[in-house]
């Protein structure tokens, strides 16, 4: 058990000791983490090349956030500052115990394949059951909703909400470009880095298009989950573009979505009665009308990331161009893309946004 003293204490980067754990955290951290002292089992992906992780190399500090069958600490690989995602298997309950480790397998199968500014860069893995380990990049800002829980109600300022979505937008565009639907995109699941930089986490349950199937059984997050979904039917990339909607009005007011309802209410209120959060009177038109057809109730009817990027994008070069943009903006008709009063947007645009 003396491998075991380097779950004791990490070194921050400015050369301090963070504290020591309790007892009780310490036992907790080796009771998961007794599976991972010696190095794991390999992890090939494209061309078998070899994720394993150099366990030796671990430094496991505190836990910063959990989920039902995860623990997610900081720590230290190789002198990087990291994430380690550690999934526990249950023991009791087989069935469980093996969709784990196919979530474990798919999550890192699809990690290793991504590179981009606005997903989450992965490290290393270790498959050594019954506990999995997953390495990311540790990105001190947290999470985009625990940022927006400081905030007060409707307090974001126009260009941050903007630089945010647009960062989002930019992620899930290049994922569906891949193939791959997230399908749990939700505040909790954005990561902010440096200059508040957007990054997509949390592969879980994410999967390709062409695998993905009916979502029975699915467990997504009712809150920012689409309709199709809750229904347990089959579904597309749009179930992305509703959860982005959602998340787009979480970052307009701050707020928690159907924050008066259980999730299994929402749930209900989604696919039965077309509920969605409502829409402060102070939303910019342009977002509303945006958000309204992101969680459209048919997926048909949603945009596809690359007309979000386009409109948001659109949207930046405007208020560039006019600061009173946002108040002066007016929806098109055909929803293809915006227009607004002529001196919002420059003369070398306009032709382009009516073609």
């Amino acid at each position: 058990m003396k491998n075991l003293y380097c779950f004791k204490q990490i070194s921050t980067t400015n050369g301090k000791t963070e504290r020591k754990l309790s007892l009780g955290e310490y036992r907790r951290a080796v009771s998961w983490s007794k599976y991972l002292v010696s190095s794991g089992a390999e992890i090939k992906g494209e061309g078998e090349e070899e994720w394993s992780a150099d366990m030796s190399q671990l430094l496991i500090g505190n836990k910063f956030a959990s989920g039902r069958h995860s623990r997610i600490y900081r720590g230290i690989y190789k002198q990087r500052d990291v994430a380690i995602k550690l999934i526990s298997q249950p023991e009791e309950d087989e069935n469980l115990a093996a969709m784990l480790e196919e979530q474990f397998i798919s999550e890192v199968a699809l990690l290793f394949r991504l590179r981009h500014p606005n997903i989450i860069t992965f490290v290393a893995a270790c498959k050594k059951p019954p506990v999995f380990c997953i390495i990311t990049e540790y990105l001190a800002g947290g999470s985009l909703r625990k940022y927006l829980h400081h905030q007060e109600p409707h307090s974001v300022p126009l260009n941050l909400v903007l630089k945010l979505a647009l960062n989002i937008a930019h992620g899930m565009q290049y994922l569906h470009s891949r193939g791959i639907l997230h399908r749990d995109l939700k505040s909790e699941n954005l990561l902010l880095g440096e200059d508040m930089c957007v990054k997509v986490a949390d592969f879980g349950i994410s999967c390709l298009e062409s695998q993905c199937g009916s979502a029975k059984g699915f467990t997504g997050t009712y809150r920012w989950m689409a309709p199709e979904m809750i229904k347990e039917k089959h579904h597309t990339k749009k179930v992305d573009v509703y959860s982005f909607g959602i998340v787009l009005w979480e970052i307009i007011t701050a707020l928690t979505p159907f924050d008066n309802m259980t999730p299994e209410q929402a749930a209900f209120a989604v696919s039965h009665k077309n509920a969605r959060p409502p829409l402060p009177p102070s939303c910019p038109t342009a977002f509303t009308h945006l958000i309204s057809r992101c969680w459209s109730s048919n997926p048909d009817k949603r945009p596809h990331f690359d007309e979000i990027v386009s409109i948001l994008e659109s949207y930046g070069e405007s208020l560039e161009q006019d600061p009173e943009f946002f108040s002066s903006f007016k929806p098109s008709s055909d929803h293809t893309f915006f227009r607004c009063f002529p001196k919002c947007i420059p003369r070398h645009r306009s032709a382009s946004l009516k073609a």
